[in-house]
């Protein structure tokens, strides 16, 4: 301590605090005695690799670390600095971790230490050939005395740590057990719940199957009927396209029936007088009886057959009108199958989402709206 701690050195000599007091058990036990096992297991590691040397370089760094705390202290101070305060510094892994690095970088020099062995071992002799038997026996006596007076201390403290030891493993050892029961019933009850959960979801399963198998028939239906509507709005639109074909073809043929009947009221030397050549109706220059009884006969047949026409061009309108309105009465039932359709899906989805949920003890999530199929323009 002289060469690395002057300072520190000094005040020992002040105190008359010498070196065995505090570095003999260090030295003998291996710093086991008193510091955490944390600390122990990093000394062991460095003496098995570095040899005895790192014992002097672990006490050079613990003094270091205390520097500051034990220029403060008196003798009591420094020995109750030595003995309670400094092994619990080390408790914490990183504080254990940092005093090992400080010692591995203190260099202690290998010949300095068999020089220092050499002059104590030359100085314990002279001592003892000079001093007086009595005296040392009693010097030896005191010291004795002193390690045993110590050693009954440690032996108190190490007694009343390991009674406080046994309680506070006893009480941990009740803490466990009482919280190891409760994890056996919860464990119990989570196996229950286990089987619960399974069983609900093996029902759940087949509920879904038979859920699915009837969507599935309600499908191939729905898409049944829908096919066979279509089916007959195309048979539908075939029959108003042929009624509009068959409505064109007897306008032109009336139009065609019209002029023939035209060119022979104009080929016809009576008629010609009375009907203009645009078909207008002459001022009558001539009286009824002179007409004669012809024109009055092709008068009236041409005005059956325009009846007959018109009869029969209402009948066709009336009939595409007809067409047109169960046209349009069969996209309403195909929109309506298609909701029909839409919101069983949706239900389906919905039943399943809830059932997953209910298995697995969730909030069941709100089914989707249902989306509204676009109408088809009529």
């Amino acid at each position: 301590t002289n060469e690395q701690l002057p300072d520190l050195h000094h005040h020992f000599c002040v105190l008359n605090l010498e070196v065995h007091m505090y570095a003999s058990q260090w030295f003998l036990t291996l710093f086991t005695a008193k510091f955490p096992l944390c600390m122990v297991f990093h000394i062991i590691d460095l003496l098995l690799c570095e040899g005895l040397n790192i014992i002097f370089n672990v006490a050079l760094a613990l003094l270091k670390t205390s520097k500051e705390d034990l220029l403060q202290a008196d003798f009591e101070g420094a020995l109750k600095f030595f003995r309670v305060q400094l092994p619990k510094r080390y408790r914490a892994e990183e504080n254990a971790r940092r005093l090992m690095e400080q010692a591995c970088h203190i260099k202690v020099p290998t010949k300095k230490l068999k020089k220092y062995e050499k002059e104590y071992q030359t100085m314990r002799e002279s001592q003892l050939q000079q001093e007086d038997p009595m005296d040392r026996y009693k010097r030896e006596n005191r010291r004795l005395q002193e390690a045993s007076m110590r050693l009954e201390q440690e032996n108190d403290d190490l007694a009343h740590e390991l009674v406080t030891s046994k309680i506070a493993l006893r009480n941990d050892l009740d803490q466990a057990e009482d919280k190891a029961d409760v994890l056996n019933k919860e464990l119990l009850l989570t196996k229950q719940r286990l089987v619960e959960t399974e069983e609900e979801k093996r029902k759940q399963e087949e509920e879904t199957a038979q859920l699915k198998e009837v969507f599935r028939k309600q499908l191939e239906k729905a898409e049944y009927e829908i096919k066979k509507t279509t089916a007959i709005i195309a048979e539908y639109k075939q029959i108003c396209s042929q009624l509009s074909t068959r409505l064109e073809t007897q306008q032109a043929a009336s139009r065609e029936e019209l002029e023939v009947v035209k060119g022979k009221m104009m080929a016809c030397k009576h008629c010609s007088d009375i009907f203009s050549k645009e078909g207008a109706l002459k001022p009558a220059a001539v009286s009824k009886e002179e007409q004669g009884v012809d024109l009055d006969d092709e008068k009236d047949n041409l005005k059956k057959q325009l009846r007959e026409m018109e009869l029969e061009l209402a009948q066709t309108k009336l009939q595409l009108v007809e067409a047109k309105c169960k046209i349009q009465e069969l996209e309403h039932q195909r929109g309506a199958l298609m909701n029909e359709i839409q919101a069983a899906k949706n239900s389906w989805f919905s039943k399943t989402l809830n059932s997953i949920k209910t298995a697995t003890g969730t909030q069941p999530l709100q089914p989707p709206p249902a989306t509204q199929p676009p109408k088809e323009s009529t």
